[in-house]
């Protein structure tokens, strides 16, 4: 039912390292100001501790406090005054604590829309597909639907990957006019996947 290769790199799904940090910094442009602002795409609220340095601008010099981000919203954070005909140079610093404390600012703050989540799949998944295969689109858009994060290649517009697949499956297997995908599962290749639960019970398999 499948085949295991251990070449041709493209042939994987790509691996996804790294840690989202939970506030994102948005930086406005005003006259002679800048403004700061924390977006909160996560679920749970947040303190925050925001604190610039650097030079040719000025800011409060009242100490800074932590700036309570409820979950999905954007809070305004700081302004700082650009001084006249100068290019201003900072860095910022942004301290995240999940543990809420009573003395936190909470400022006016607007709902932002955060787009669903996508989802690492157990085992990666890269879709080989060919123009006309109707599995293969729904394949692909049942997918999207569910937010999955996946490769796809059309064969028909990558001859070097299709030259690749036809080595793996030889002359008696024809690439032109599929039917299903060719399904890469964590460096195993299957051909006979013919729909999307038929995919999502091969990659829950051990």
């Amino acid at each position: 039912m499948f085949k295991k290769i251990f070449f041709f790199v493209f042939l994987m799904g790509c691996q996804l390292n790294g840690q989202e940090k939970p506030i994102k910094i948005e930086i406005k442009e005003l006259p002679n100001r800048l403004a700061f602002y924390g977006l909160n795409e996560t679920e749970k609220d947040y303190d925050v501790l925001f604190t610039v340095k650097g030079s040719n601008f000025r800011q409060s010099a009242a100490k800074p406090r932590l700036i309570r981000i409820p979950a999905t919203s954007k809070v305004h954070l700081k302004t700082i005054i650009l001084f006249r005909g100068k290019k201003p140079v900072y860095t910022y610093n942004v301290v995240t604590n999940d543990s809420l404390s009573r003395r936190a600012l909470r400022k006016e703050h607007t709902i932002i829309v955060v787009p669903p989540k996508k989802i690492t799949p157990k085992k990666h998944i890269t879709i080989y597909a060919s123009q006309e295969c109707a599995a293969c689109t729904t394949i692909i858009d049942s997918l999207n639907t569910n937010h999955y994060i996946f490769r796809q290649y059309n064969l028909d517009e990558n001859p070097n990957i299709k030259e690749q697949l036809q080595k793996v499956y030889g002359a008696g297997v024809s690439l032109d006019s599929l039917k299903t995908p060719i399904v890469n599962l964590g460096g195993r290749l299957y051909k006979e996947i013919e729909n999307y639960g038929q995919l999502m019970n091969e990659l829950l398999k051990d």
